[in-house]
């Protein structure tokens, strides 16, 4: 091969592994499920484990799950507390700060070479752009922190749900990363979170994907229609039906143009593909694997749009 030639951005696919026990004492199976679809990578679902309390790794618990983990043919990414929001009021920030330590040592502590955690949001009347500096120091502390761990923190971008004023769209994301400037703290690019956001928004899907995917690491892939959930319904197979909501569904079960997606953007060299699968639909896992590659295979060959 050419020394002078760019390296493909797709380092390899993985997917989410489903939390079934919030002890993690079914953690061999599931690894075991990954190791015959013959995976690259496996997402560990840090948020959804008794790892820490109160900002503090409980240190039995992570010697059980560095072990549960070791000698394994693939690699390992790690998806931290849906709960950190580095936008938070000044007051509660400190918290978040602690539970990020918290997860940067546990995803170091397992290998995982990126740490999935939420871009913050503003829930009440706090002053947005204060709040966008606030997440920008804290982030850049991390990063520090992270590239110590072994680790790139990996800053998914997310849609407005509940009482949220603002969270970032994809092109803001971004800019945010932009400035920060570190090594260590990228992106993870959730399409399906994108359509959302921008049809939240009426702005440029494309566009705004494209402006974050350069800053990515980590890309998280699963199908929706980009609806928001406004229609009531007691049961996932209901809003499926309606295709309402961040549904995670198979892909090409949705609307999105995966073959848009992979001809709009560039990704870095290094860059990991994750389907993030709802449980409902796990049956289709094994055929899913198949998609993805093909469609990792097609990013790393897409041309820059023109």
């Amino acid at each position: 091969m050419d020394a002078r030639a760019p390296l493909p951005p797709i380092r390899g696919i993985g997917y989410s592994i489903r939390a079934t026990s919030p002890e993690f004492d079914d953690l061999d199976a599931k690894l075991d499920e990954a190791e015959r679809l013959g995976v690259d990578f496996a997402e560990l679902p840090l948020f959804a484990w008794t790892l820490v309390v109160g900002g503090r790794v409980l240190s039995e618990r992570l010697a059980r799950l560095v072990a549960a983990t070791r000698d394994r043919p693939f690699a390992f990414t790690a998806h931290g507390p849906l709960a950190i929001n580095l936008m938070d009021t000044k007051d509660r920030l400190p918290r978040h700060v602690a539970l990020l330590d918290a997860a940067i040592a546990v995803a170091g502590a397992v290998g995982a070479v990126n740490l999935v955690i939420h871009a913050g949001c503003v829930r009440g009347d706090d002053d947005v752009e204060v709040a966008y500096v606030r997440q920008r120091d804290a982030l850049a502390a991390a990063g520090d922190k992270a590239a110590a761990a072994g680790v790139t923190l990996c800053v998914e971008n997310v849609f407005r749900f509940e009482p949220m004023r603002e969270t970032a769209l994809p092109g803001r994301l971004a800019a945010e990363l932009d400035a920060i400037d570190h090594p260590h703290v990228r992106a993870t690019l959730d399409v399906s979170h994108a359509l959302l956001r921008c049809n939240d928004a009426r702005a440029d899907f494309m566009r705004e994907i494209a402006a974050l995917a350069p800053f990515a690491r980590h890309l998280h892939v699963h199908d929706s229609f980009g609806r928001p959930s406004e229609s009531w319904a007691i049961d996932e197979a209901e809003r499926a039906a309606l295709g309402e909501g961040d549904l995670h569904l198979p892909l090409g079960w949705g609307a999105i143009d995966w073959d848009a997606v992979a001809g709009a953007c560039r990704f870095p060299p290094g860059t990991v593909v994750n389907l993030e699968l709802h449980r409902r639909y796990w049956a289709e896992l094994p055929g899913q694997i198949a998609v993805l590659r093909d469609f990792a295979g097609r990013l790393a060959t897409a041309p820059l749009a023109a």
